[in-house]
């Protein structure tokens, strides 16, 4: 896979981040800012960092699962991980624009 291909999976990669949503907040993770790093690699590995906004949340492995599963299905991913951690701990100034627009905090 050329650089190309790469920078156009990881572009994929974050789409895919845009279809999934927090189980309590009516926003896709990546617009929450719950995504703090994404990296796809030339071997079609492909690495996510995030996070929860809390770390009781109940459905955090079904959150994790669905990330990881709906990458995997991407066309050029090998291999999916998907880490989940709490430094930076999230708060709402994460968020991006259209997520506060969406949850009515603009």
């Amino acid at each position: 896979m050329d650089e190309r291909e790469v920078s156009a999976l990881r572009d994929k990669v974050i789409e895919v981040l845009h279809t999934c949503y927090d189980p309590e907040i009516p926003v896709d993770i990546y617009e929450l800012g719950l995504v703090y790093e994404v990296k796809a690699e030339s071997s079609g590995e492909v690495y996510v960092k995030m996070t929860l906004t809390a770390p009781g949340c109940p459905l955090a492995g079904s959150l994790l699962g669905e990330v990881e599963d709906k990458l995997r299905l991407l066309p050029g991913v090998k291999d999916v991980e998907v880490e989940l951690v709490w430094e930076p701990p999230w708060e709402p100034s994460r968020m991006s624009e259209v997520a506060k627009l969406q949850l009515g905090m603009v």
